[in-house]
């Protein structure tokens, strides 16, 4: 299966400020990486920092903050990280899963998968 690519708004939660932008969906990855350029256009402020473990075993360090993200009729606050030049801008399974939505294996399209109470 190929990479599956959306089209999401990303706003500030405090601000009517919004953006759209594409994404590669990685359900590998449980945060969501927006350029931090974006990021700043939309006066989104980091929070803190967190550190992460590449696949190649680097640890790099990178600011995170609060982002509303849109897709389709489904929005949701989740935390997202301020990507540096060379990383890539992904949707990660966290924003997924706050949205309602999986990815089909059969069609690699994203489907609204409703809200589970577990």
């Amino acid at each position: 299966m190929g990479l599956t690519r959306v089209r999401v708004v990303i706003k500030n939660p405090e601000a009517e400020i919004f953006r759209e932008i594409d994404l590669i969906v990685d359900t590998g990855s449980i945060f969501t990486w927006i350029s931090r350029d974006v990021l700043k256009e939309l006066n989104i402020r980091p929070r803190r920092v967190r550190h992460f473990k590449t696949i190649d075993g680097r640890i790099i360090t990178r600011e995170v903050g609060i982002a509303t993200i849109k897709y389709e009729d489904f929005e949701g606050d989740v935390e997202v990280v301020f990507a540096e030049k060379d990383d890539a801008q992904v949707l990660g399974v966290t924003a997924l899963e706050t949205l309602g939505f999986e990815v089909d294996p059969v069609t690699g399209k994203l489907r609204y998968v409703w809200h589970l109470a577990l």
